[in-house]
């Protein structure tokens, strides 16, 4: 069962799923994703109904009929600036849509579920950088909020229910099928504005770091802790340990596309509240314990971004 597997990274999953030969059932709402990234895994198997995690009774009707073994949960509202903005929306679906999703798996039986959280807005403003699982979560957003409680009813469902949940903490995830219209992703934003010929535009003064993971990165880390047979940990940060800033990105997005960086000098537009000044993420206890390779760099997946936006 992939919740939000319509979406960006989802989809991913679904297609690494169906390629392993996993019998996929989907749970999308489309109010982000696109059955368009769903083509191909539709056409081989994979379901999808269309649905609100909201929707506690629907959610568990459809788990009782399929009975999943395992579930990647990825439903979510993933947008800072709304969360900061309308923060009911923001948690309702965050965490009732989750609180719904734990009830339904454990009452269908399910062997594992893999939640996915946040490793920068969940950390706040916090001096350790890179920063550990064992630094005390300190979200300034409330969408780090909302993520935050979400996983605190995941310890509360592996203790009260005995559900087997896993967290993943994603640093800011980038990849093809990354809407570049959305708020949520700059590398997709900035190499769609570099293929159209226009400038990036950035909020603040550009100095804010971030940990930009490829998407591969993530499908590889869900599908590790999904069959891992024991786990040391209930949660994990998924990223590159390497801190990028928004100046650096843009930089990096103009050598990928082989401009001149000159033609490429941002547009500096106010800071958005709720934003960190900077987040990276100690993948140490990850690499470890699920196996993980070493991350795409950040060059090579910036040109993979830019030539699937290209084709688009």
């Amino acid at each position: 069962m992939v919740t939000g597997g319509a979406g960006f990274i989802g989809s991913h999953i679904v297609d690494a799923l169906v390629d392993d030969g996993a019998d996929v059932l989907i749970i999308d709402d489309l109010s982000g994703g696109t059955r368009s990234q769903l083509e191909n895994a539709q056409g081989r198997g994979a379901r999808l109904i269309e649905l609100d995690v909201r929707d506690g009774s629907g959610v568990a009707d459809v788990f009782q009929s399929f009975r999943p073994e395992v579930v990647f949960h990825l439903a979510a509202q993933i947008d800072v600036r709304v969360s900061m903005e309308e923060p009911a929306r923001d948690a309702a679906v965050n965490v009732l849509g989750s609180v719904n999703v734990f009830a339904a798996a454990h009452a269908a039986g399910a062997r594992r579920v893999m939640n996915t959280s946040t490793g920068g807005a969940i950390y706040g403003a916090t001096e350790v950088v890179p920063t550990s699982e064992d630094v005390a979560p300190d979200p300034i957003s409330a969408y780090g909020l909302s993520k935050l409680t979400a996983e605190n009813y995941a310890r509360w469902f592996r203790r009260m229910r005995g559900l087997d949940v896993v967290t993943l903490r994603y640093g800011n995830v980038y990849g093809p099928r990354q809407d570049p219209r959305g708020d949520a992703g700059v590398i997709a934003i900035f190499c769609d504005r570099v293929l159209r010929g226009h400038r990036p535009i950035v909020y603040g003064d550009g100095r804010q770091t971030r940990d930009y993971v490829f998407v591969s990165d993530i499908v590889a880390a869900n599908l590790a802790a999904a069959s891992a047979r024991e786990l040391s940990h209930s949660e994990y940060n998924i990223g590159t340990g390497t801190e990028v800033s928004v100046l650096e990105l843009a930089a990096a997005v103009a050598a990928a596309a082989g401009i001149d960086p000159a033609a490429f000098e941002p547009e500096f537009v106010p800071a958005r509240a709720g934003e960190l000044t900077r987040s990276c993420l100690d993948v140490t206890r990850a690499r470890h314990d699920l196996g993980l390779p070493p991350p795409m760099p950040l060059a090579e997946g910036l040109a993979r971004t830019l030539a699937a936006l290209a084709r688009s």
